[in-house]
């Protein structure tokens, strides 16, 4: 690994240090706080850090936390480090695209989290990060890692960038903060700004992902970037985590989608979505279907009804229905158990058949809370309660449990 003058020494954990961040790797960092008198001798900071820091590396990136002699960075760099899963997609996306060998530069190393998953199918390979702090940290943990011919170079990504030697595969995470620490969503306010650098990010390297925020849009970060071939919305856990778009030199027309949610993907074009023309459902038939948050962000809300052969309950419910099972639907699936009208005598019928749900408006007006109230609903439980529009526009309450619960 290259060494660079820019980049400080991390300084060693002295004995005592080490010995207590072993003996409590597990325990509570707040209780550990507290109790200052166990620790004498012992920088009790830094060893907190270390502690809290394999704890949530452990939840986020679990082949790392296994790997001893790591060092880990505050609390903000680790909320903000993408987690396994994710990271290992982005490898994959590199994969498919490029032979195993060649070159590649991550110009906003961070914790190095998806470098360290990008780089393993490269020969030469640059960590580039403008924190000094985070390069001490890459330049001791990627050779432990086994990236041992992984390059380190302290700097600004804008400046890498101009002075750098082409290469094949390039990647970057802008900085989603601004100089307060408050969250940004526009591209224009990330840091460093994708919109400026995009002609000389393709001049550097024939494709470039860059990682996104899942609050931003999608359609309007694509008209502000050029030959953007293809657009990634991952989620996870039913959330999604990130926004990834594909770079590729020369590439004209709209970009291709893809919805990712562990192992289910969901290809399309933007005018197949356009042109999809779903059947509507004249009444809810023996399973409702919610879409996945990666759908819902991707918009992909009448062609999933077709791909699927699903019946929508209304142009704008964004649930369907259909009376066999489709298993690998890319989002949660649940029996339905009963339908209820709002009338007073349809009211005191869910009373007594649904005292306890968990709530969810689609296409329905007001809050989920206002509804709570008003349907007098205890919260939670094993059954779910969609409060949604049907076709002839009649609001409903549908209840029912996950499929296979």
């Amino acid at each position: 690994m290259n060494e660079n003058r820019d980049i400080p020494t991390l300084p060693a954990l002295d004995a005592a240090t080490a010995a207590y961040v072993r003996l409590h790797r597990d325990d509570d960092v707040e209780r550990l706080a507290l109790s200052p008198g166990e620790a004498r001798g012992v920088d009790l900071r830094l060893a907190l850090q270390e502690i809290e820091g394999r704890q949530r590396l452990g939840r986020k990136v679990p082949s790392w936390a296994a790997v001893e002699g790591l060092r880990l960075p505050p609390r903000l760099s680790l909320e903000q480090c993408s987690g396994e899963a994710a990271a290992l997609y982005k490898a994959r996306l590199a994969r498919r695209l490029l032979p195993r060998g060649g070159s590649m530069t991550d110009l906003t190393g961070g914790l190095g989290v998806d470098f360290a998953a990008q780089a393993r199918l490269f020969d030469r390979c640059t960590y580039v990060e403008h924190n000094a702090g985070l390069c001490a940290l890459a330049r001791h943990n990627l050779p432990l890692l086994g990236l041992e011919r992984a390059r380190v170079v302290c700097a600004e990504a804008g400046d890498y960038l101009a002075a750098m030697e082409p290469v094949d595969w390039l990647f970057l995470d802008p900085a989603r903060r601004d100089e307060a620490g408050r969250k940004t969503v526009l591209l224009a306010d990330c840091r460093p700004d994708v919109t400026e650098l995009a002609p000389l990010l393709l001049e550097k390297a024939g494709h470039v992902l860059v990682k996104l925020s899942p609050m931003l849009d999608a359609a309007d970060a694509v008209r502000r970037l050029p030959a953007v071939a293809e657009v990634h919305v991952v989620a996870h856990g039913g959330e999604c985590k990130e926004l990834l778009l594909l770079l590729s030199r020369g590439h004209e027309g709209e970009p291709r989608v893809t919805c990712a949610d562990g192992e289910r993907l969901f290809s399309f074009a933007p005018a197949e979505e356009q042109a999809a023309r779903p059947a509507l459902a004249p009444t809810l038939r023996r399973y409702l279907y919610e879409p996945g948050a990666a759908l819902l962000k991707a918009g992909a809300l009448k062609l999933t009804a077709v791909r699927f052969g699903l019946e929508k309950l209304h142009p704008n419910s964004h649930l369907y229905t259909s009376d066999g099972f489709v298993s690998d639907f890319p989002g949660r699936t649940f029996l339905v158990e009963g339908v209820y009208g709002f009338s007073k005598k349809e009211l005191r019928r869910f009373a007594a058949h649904c005292p306890q749900a968990n709530l969810t408006l689609r296409n329905f007006p007001g809050s989920t809370a206002d509804l709570r109230r008003r349907l007098r609903l205890k919260e939670g439980g094993d059954r779910y309660c969609f409060a949604t529009t049907l076709a002839d526009g009649a609001r409903v309450l549908v209840v029912g449990r996950k499929a296979g619960s």
